[in-house]
């Protein structure tokens, strides 16, 4: 199967420090990668170069096997790229259909904002990702941080998002809410949305993704199945750049003999 998101050997440098150092990775359709490491391993870095917040020095961004330019987050959006960031750029005086719709208001023949048609799009998505969703008339200032979510990845994907960047989506979440969020990204998996997940949270990548990638110092340690692999394997590549047996290692990994083993 042809990638959906191939990044390649990207370097970034900021001032002489190399933020990311010929970074390769993948994501397929319907897949969950996971992006794990400390502060200032350079997984924020790497992602925003595909979300157009920055640009590389160095290297290829493949989408769908082709070379795809981009330059800025307009240019990401073009190739149905979406990131949620961890604030959520949520307008908290609104309500969930004002949000989805922000700056694309949906309007009638004679130019007027048509507030029912944003609130009928918003129950049909809603009713696809969280039925259990109610709250359709309150601010989102009012709403959980699960509910929040929701809202969030329901904007991306109604705007035909085939790639999503999450940064950290579960952070601040209670068990519940928690629980909301994977059942979300799980129903985005089945609809072939290939998602980057950002986060600290072993136990969450464990939980929510396929594979993981671990950085450190910029470079990209080794890519892993998150089902072959234990969280204490994880830490050692988080802290030590060691890869665990049945890794593919990259070039930050200090045993890149394991791809044999």
């Amino acid at each position: 199967m042809t990638p959906l998101v191939d990044l390649k050997e990207i370097c970034v440098s900021f001032g002489g420090i190399h933020a990311v150092d010929h970074a390769s990775v993948t994501l397929y359709p319907g897949e969950v990668v996971g992006l794990l490491g400390h502060n200032g391993a350079g997984k924020s870095t790497l992602i925003k170069v595909l979300s157009g917040a920055y640009r590389a020095d160095s290297g290829e961004i493949l989408i769908d096997g082709k070379p795809a330019t981009i330059q800025s987050p307009r240019d990401a959006r073009d190739y149905n790229i979406e990131t949620i960031y961890q604030t959520l750029a949520l307008a908290d005086n609104l309500d969930a259909a004002s949000n989805l719709f922000l700056g694309r208001e949906l309007v009638t023949p004679l130019g007027f904002v048509d507030d029912d048609a944003m609130e009928a799009e918003t129950r049909k998505i809603m009713g696809r990702l969280n039925p259990n969703f109610r709250k359709f008339k309150a601010p989102v200032k009012a709403l959980s941080g699960g509910q929040r979510q929701s809202v969030a990845i329901a904007r991306a994907v109604y705007f035909n998002a085939r790639i999503l960047i999450m940064d950290e989506p579960t952070a601040a979440l209670g068990v519940q809410e928690t629980k909301m969020v994977t059942e979300l990204i799980q129903e985005l998996k089945k609809q072939g949305l290939g998602i980057f997940l950002i986060d600290h949270d072993i136990h969450q990548v464990k939980e929510m993704c396929d594979r993981a990638a671990v950085m450190k110092n910029g470079q990209v340690v080794g890519t892993v199945n998150v089902d072959k692999v234990s969280e204490d394997d994880l830490l050692g590549m988080i802290i030590l750049g060691k890869c665990p047996p049945g890794a593919i290692p990259g070039p930050g990994a200090i045993n890149p003999e394991v791809a044999a083993a």
